[in-house]
């Protein structure tokens, strides 16, 4: 999917919200960005920072570069998909979204790295190690709208637009350089945490049954309740669920810690609210 389709369905998502929720939404973009912009200030500012990121990010294969900017594009598209899927804040935060100082820092060099050779695609290559910082600094300085999403006082529009605009080229990178890692549609098992969190009800009236067992769910009894509603044996469910994160019913996804996969999980919900693009 290339970048103006992903941008067109994120923007045709973000037109279902409400005026509040926009304002929220955008209220927590602004945040994520100011702790973008303090990190990317300070590794710019500092030689032993700046050298420390740019030897972890050296040391990192394709792979984990590619899984780095995946947990950055899940942190991102997570509080979107919170808006468009407000059942969600019942289910336990996604622990595989939290990057510390290091991860963060190094991801949001490597995308400003990218950004930077696209602009100047010949600077890299001409300068040194020892000049990469100075010449970041200069480009942060001249440019206005950046892969960082760095500025000050923005408008709830600038931040959107912002906001976008990273999330689809974060998308990007990661289904160029994740190829052979992401494999859509790929059987991936629930989340712990979202299966703890799993509620136990009880059978009203007896009749039904267990799809995976094919045995009655008996009046009175404890059994499990999917986020879709469907009912299953505790005893069933469990062993599905450590599999695959789908319902047997309906394939309804529960969250997932596999971070390629719940980023597919994610974007199907914002493909769907966006208008059912392919």
């Amino acid at each position: 999917m290339d970048e103006t389709t992903t941008k067109t369905i994120i923007i045709q998502a973000l037109s279902t919200l409400t005026p509040p929720q926009i304002t929220a939404l955008s209220a927590t973009i602004s945040t994520i960005f100011r702790r973008h912009n303090h990190r990317i200030s300070a590794l710019l500012s500092s030689h032993t920072l700046f050298s420390l990121s740019l030897h972890h990010l050296h040391s990192l294969s394709l792979h984990q570069k590619s899984f780095l900017i995946a947990r950055h594009l899940l942190t991102l598209l997570s509080h979107l998909f919170h808006f468009l899927h407000p059942t969600t804040a019942r289910m336990p935060p996604y622990t595989t979204t939290i990057l510390n100082n290091r991860d963060l820092d190094t991801v949001l060099l490597l995308l400003l790295l990218c950004e930077f050779h696209q602009h100047e695609p010949e600077s890299l290559k001409t300068f040194s190690h020892a000049n990469w910082r100075a010449n970041l600094s200069r480009y942060i300085s001249t440019t206005i709208l950046t892969l960082s999403g760095i500025g000050f006082g923005s408008s709830t529009s600038e931040t959107l637009i912002k906001y976008i605009e990273l999330v689809a080229k974060c998308k990007k990178f990661v289904e160029v350089m994740g190829y052979g890692y992401w494999k859509e549609g790929k059987e991936v098992a629930a989340s712990v945490a979202a299966v703890v969190a799993l509620p136990s009800v009880e059978v009203k009236q007896g009749g039904k049954e267990c799809v995976i067992c094919k045995e009655e769910m008996k009046q009175g009894r404890d059994v499990c309740e999917l986020p879709c509603e469907h009912l299953f044996h505790w005893m069933c469910i469990l062993p599905w669920v450590i599999k695959t994160n789908t319902c047997p019913c309906c394939r309804h996804s529960l969250p997932t810690d596999d971070v390629y996969g719940e980023i597919e999980r994610q974007w199907k919900v914002v493909v769907m609210i966006g208008g059912g693009y392919n």
